[in-house]
């Protein structure tokens, strides 16, 4: 088994045997004791007391009080840069920084920044910290936390790529550059805060817009290219490191999948539709808490054209004759389907807010994605969900039935997927990257912070919109 980014099993590099659970009165929290946690939140600490209360299921939880706050108990360090805040948060088990994972980790506190400030001074240190990891290196998926420092990263140490002190792995994802977007946007709506958007940030968002720009390749290849001595295929980009052939027609280029994993055909449509959504995001945060009347305008051009090509482009027909987004595209007509439970992902475009919930188009293309039409669906012993080629066949990733819940009024799927949840933890009381299907004792890692968030999100939203549903006894 090849260890690499996402596949750390819990142990010595075997699979974890899960321990018997023990259905005890009060289950023992699997939190750092409260002087080992790297920050501390009053108004998290209140919400996880307030949400607890409405959680029927006692295993359900446990798990939520030890889920929600592992992004602040075990991955953030705080500092100062440049007389402002800043935060490095690593994504659990790797000690580096994806812009990703980060932004994705520190989302389920958007909502309680107003009532504490110290909480407010993280999201603005990780937006600083992000601009300043984005000038670095746009191409770029995850960061060291000194930036003068080469990576520490066992398996990018051999990369042909452009290495640049400060980077850890350089992958070219364009959802690393659309998650900085988000959380930015999301930070400006829940706070309107403006501290964060100064002359830094500005240019961090201006060389975003250039690179998805270099990466439609309207004409030529750009700068981005990239080798690796794998002996898998998903590791490397073929052709000499520049990708499969692709026809330019406005959409953007990806090397890789949000999984980290080799894209087939370089037009990789959730992310696109992701890059779309998050530019108009861009675009209000340039006007209302910047005046940047012109990049507001670069921003927002580029979204309506890709948007564009994405509805000339990026659909597909399935043997039944079914019109459905597809996964990739290489504008010479050539089509993918399939889906990675890695956000974006096709089945996690309602969630991401870039189409409504009740799109039709969107709907078939997430019930193909949960059906034998998605060679990358299983159902076991153990439950039934998405995963992707990076663990393996067979390999159900919790991330996509947090994504089926939150996408979802339907109380039946809603209470499938929180039992799965529950019962596929391997009685560790926290979430992990894969479960095998049949097996949920042999998981991938023990300590993945962005799905432990994503399950602590799922369970706030639930107390919020189907609050009678989170107080079964499952």
């Amino acid at each position: 088994m090849i260890v690499d980014r996402r596949q750390f099993v819990a142990g010595a590099g075997a699979l974890a045997a899960a321990p018997a659970f023990a259905a005890a009165p009060a289950l023992p929290s699997k939190r750092p004791a409260p002087g080992q946690r790297r920050f501390t939140s009053p108004a998290v600490e209140r919400e996880i007391a307030r949400v607890s209360k409405r959680i029927g299921d006692p295993k359900l939880r446990w798990m939520f009080g030890n889920c929600y706050p592992n992004t602040l108990d075990t991955t953030v360090k705080m500092g100062t840069a440049n007389g402002g805040p800043d935060a490095f948060v690593i994504t659990g088990d790797i000690n580096a920084l994806w812009l990703r994972d980060s932004s994705a980790q520190v989302r389920p506190y958007l909502h309680l920044a107003r009532e504490d400030a110290k909480l407010a001074e993280l999201f603005r240190g990780l937006i600083a910290r992000q601009a300043r990891c984005i000038l670095i290196d746009p191409y770029a998926n995850a960061f060291m936390e000194d930036p003068t420092a080469p990576s520490n990263l066992e398996w990018s140490q051999k990369d042909r790529t452009e290495m640049k002190p400060g980077v850890a792995e350089r992958k070219w994802e364009i959802d690393s550059l659309c998650y900085p977007m988000r959380l930015a946007y999301e930070y400006w709506q829940a706070t309107r805060d403006k501290r964060p958007f100064d002359a830094t940030w500005s240019e961090g968002a201006r060389a975003t817009i250039r690179t998805f720009r270099e990466q439609q390749r309207k004409d030529n290849r750009g700068p981005y290219s990239f080798l690796r001595t794998s002996d898998r295929n998903t590791e490397t980009m073929p052709l000499e490191g520049w990708g499969n052939p692709m026809r330019p027609v406005g959409l953007i280029a990806s090397g890789f999948r949000p999984s980290d994993d080799a894209t087939q055909y370089l037009f990789l449509i959730p992310s696109n539709w992701f890059a779309v959504t998050t530019l108009r995001e861009m675009a209000v945060v340039a006007n209302e808490a910047r005046g940047d009347a012109a990049l507001a305008r670069d921003a927002t051009a580029l979204a309506d054209e890709v948007e564009a090509a994405l509805r000339q482009w990026g659909t597909m027909r399935l043997r039944d004759g079914s019109e459905v987004w597809a996964y990739e595209v290489d504008g010479f007509g050539n089509a993918l389907f399939m889906d990675d439970a890695n956000v974006p992902s096709l089945s996690a475009l309602g969630y991401l807010g870039c189409v409504p919930m009740d799109d039709p188009l969107w709907r078939r293309t997430e019930a193909a994605a949960w059906s034998d039409a998605n060679p990358y669906f299983f159902r076991g012993t153990a439950g039934e969900g998405i995963g992707g080629p990076h663990v393996g066949l067979g390999w159900i990733w919790p991330m996509s039935l947090i994504m089926r819940a939150m996408s979802t009024n339907d109380a039946a799927t809603i209470r499938a997927c929180l039992k799965t949840l529950r019962d596929t933890d391997a009685n560790t009381g926290f979430m992990h990257e894969a479960f095998f299907q049949d097996d949920p004792s042999k998981f991938t890692r023990h300590w993945f912070a962005w799905t432990n968030g994503l399950f602590g999100q799922l369970i706030v939203t639930l107390a919020r919109t189907n609050p009678a549903i989170l107080s079964e006894a499952l």
